[in-house]
């Protein structure tokens, strides 16, 4: 078994970080790590108490004050931290996060009451940083901010970087004697040219790369992240302006170095920046066209109408209604979508406020969204598929018959589970998907990474309250994993042997074709996520699912296991069979419960039977893995001794408080 992916980069936004370094890391990490990984913010808790080094490509630490770093990470957080690192990890610590990250903290020595002197426990850089390198900071103002001029070790990149640049600095440390260190695995990336108000020892060293155990992790005294078309006009602080026109004109040599330094790092950096594309229109249609109108219909109960448009003002989005047959002429509609649609700005802690953009749903009464609406997705292609995979599925006559699909979407989970008002009127089996998403949803702090050629969709299940108890809806995801094996290898020839199989509880992973057969590993291609609420009687869950189909990044997609005989992958025809194939397992649920049938075709797919593991919460305690339980589906494991064998004594364990670490053999309890 291949250890996960890393791909996802935590940016820390809790206790001592100020909102504007964490808004200028956040820009420019997505412009440049984006689609290739998740930039993702994480307050405290998540550091602490989830299980997120498996995951994560890249820790950053951005700027702030680094005596609340030490307030809420001192022990065993820290200790976290650096075995990450210590065991392949990256760590970016960028001003207060390069201070954070040495051993040593001096900060405005004599300067009372802005001193700080003491050791620090991560000690990437094994001596002092000393600071402010300039004279002149204050927390909270601009008043001590500068166009720091830096020189660079071109030497130390094997890309070409620029060999001057200018950074915005404000408070930033210098790493004294950092050349001196070279024996202790220290590299100097870049140093300050100009006069330094403390004493920086040999190099003025400004940026350097410390080598940790497997790891790596870059300190920064400057802010190489910070861009100038993201900084706020000062009138107060003289000299500002030319400041912010210095850093514009120097941009492309800073974005450069950024580049390369996380290049150092280990990440897959983007050669052209990322920008993040704007919401597009959701198009709803229909295999039956007048299901569009019923759906309106139904939908006018908690409808608004303001100027002669139509409204539903959902719980976290708010949703304009347009009519592709009426109001809005198709002409209309393809000029509508060439103008520039202005893009949501960045709040303070970092996140792109997407909520604050209105989602616009065309209603398509009589004809399909033609082509040219949706370049990535052929809606008549989609429901000629999903007609003649209804007549070969028993069962399979709704579900994907109404579909509402976007270019750019949010999360289709999120669109659909956060607004009740919205979804309360859905029939189950509606469909939501998307060629994009700017925010996919995952368990804990997990992002689903969701590219162009990656199925993503949102199916709405009404499960009746009366069947809570001998049809448990937590069965809904092992119903629906076993539906999406079946579907993939299904689809045709070619496909039948797809290496494709379940970890427990959601995930969907696949044998990597990349290694040989002597040494087979898996790797995770996809999850599912159910979120579950409660509506006239019945229990209504959202089901996400996401998998690698067609795309190149992240990581390995379906079409890389495919065989030369096989059917080129199409995302639309792969859509239909996981909906065909899902309503028919689904109806046979609500039949049987999840009867023997169903249980032997999960463990036919999944990875775990008799799989030893390491009960974090019990200790330690081995176990080997038995299975689920048939009544609340719960992971049920024997405890095993020194030899291998069950001792007798079992745990049940549920898949919302306890995850698996399957690269480690260990269950552990989620926080």
């Amino acid at each position: 078994m291949a250890p996960p992916a890393r791909l996802n980069i935590l940016v820390y936004t809790g206790t001592g970080t100020s909102a504007e370094s964490v808004r200028q890391c956040m820009y420019s990490l997505r412009r440049l790590l984006s689609p290739n990984y998740a930039v993702i913010p994480v307050a405290e808790s998540a550091l602490l108490k989830e299980p997120w080094p498996s995951t994560c490509a890249l820790l950053v630490i951005p700027g702030g004050a680094d005596l609340g770093y030490c307030r809420v990470f001192d022990g065993p957080g820290n200790r976290r931290i650096a075995e990450y690192v210590r065991r392949g990890g990256a760590y970016l610590g960028l001003c207060a996060g390069g201070y954070y990250g040495s051993a040593r903290c001096e900060f405005e020595l004599g300067r009372t009451p802005l001193e700080v002197i003491g050791s620090r426990e991560l000690a990437f850089f094994p001596g002092t940083c000393r600071g402010a390198a300039f004279a002149g900071f204050e927390y909270h103002s601009e008043k001590g901010a500068r166009a720091a001029s830096l020189s660079v070790v071109t030497a130390a990149f094997e890309e070409r970087v620029p060999e001057h640049f200018v950074s915005y600095f404000n408070g930033g440390g210098v790493f004294v004697d950092a050349p001196k260190l070279g024996a202790r695995k220290v590299e100097v990336l870049a140093s300050y040219d100009d006069h330094l108000d403390v004493d920086g020892g040999d190099a003025n060293a400004a940026v350097v790369l410390c080598h940790v155990g497997d790891g790596k992790a870059v300190l920064c005294g400057p802010h190489p992240e910070f861009a100038a078309t993201n900084l706020y006009p000062q009138p107060d602080v003289p000299g500002y302006d030319d400041l912010v026109k210095k850093l514009a004109a120097d941009n492309h040599a800073r974005v450069s170095f950024l580049r390369a330094c996380l290049g150092r790092l280990g990440l897959d950096v983007c050669q052209e920046e990322a920008s993040t594309p704007p919401l597009s229109r959701l198009h709803l249609s229909a295999m039956d066209s007048a299901k569009v109108l019923d759906l309106l219909c139904a939908w006018e109960e908690v409808m608004d109408k303001e100027d002669g448009a139509e409204w539903i003002r959902g719980e976290a989005d708010s949703f304009r209604i347009q009519s592709r047959d009426g109001k809005l002429e198709l002409e209309t509609l393809r000029q509508s979508l060439l103008e520039t649609v202005e893009e949501p700005g960045l709040r303070d802690d970092g996140h792109v406020d997407f909520a604050a953009v209105t989602k616009t749903i065309v209603a398509h009464e009589s004809t399909l969204p033609p082509p040219d609406l949706t370049p990535h997705f052929n809606h008549e292609l989609y429901y000629t598929s999903l007609r003649r995979f209804q007549t070969m599925e028993e069962d399979a006559v709704d579900w994907g018959n109404v579909l509402l699909y976007g270019e750019v979407v949010t999360s289709t989970n999120s669109l659909l589970d956060k607004n009740p008002k919205l979804t309360s009127k859905l029939p189950t089996g509606f469909t939501l998907s998307a060629s994009t998403q700017l925010a996919g949803r995952g368990r804990g702090t997990n992002a689903w990474v969701a590219p162009p050629g990656a199925l993503m969709f949102s199916v709405v299940i009404n499960h009746p309250a009366h069947l809570a108890m001998s049809r448990p809806v937590i069965f809904i995801q092992y119903v629906a994993a076993i539906a999406v094996v079946e579907a993939i290898q299904s689809l045709g020839l070619g496909y039948e042997n797809l290496p494709v199989k379940l970890k427990w509880p959601n995930d969907i992973y696949a044998l990597d074709p990349t290694k040989p057969a002597a040494s087979a590993q898996y790797v995770k291609i996809g999850g599912l996520l159910s979120q579950c609420g409660y509506c006239d009687g019945s229990y209504q869950i959202v089901l996400g699912i996401g998998i690698n189909a067609i795309n190149p990044r992240p990581t390995t997609s379906l079409s890389d296991l495919l065989p030369a005989n096989a059917a080129p992958l199409r995302l639309e025809v792969l859509l239909a069979r996981i909906l065909t194939r899902l309503e028919s397992v689904h109806a046979q649920f609500r039949r049987q419960g999840f009867s023997q049938d169903l249980e032997r075709r999960y463990y036919r797919h999944w990875l775990h039977t008799g799989q030893a593991v390491s009960l974090e919460a019990e200790g330690g305690v081995r176990a080997r893995v038995l299975g689920i339980t048939k009544d609340w589906g719960m992971l049920r494991v024997e405890e095993t001794d020194a030899e291998g064998r069950g001792t007798g004594k079992m745990w049940t364990l549920q898949s919302d408080e306890n995850s698996f670490d399957f690269w480690k053999g260990l269950v552990r309890r989620k926080e």
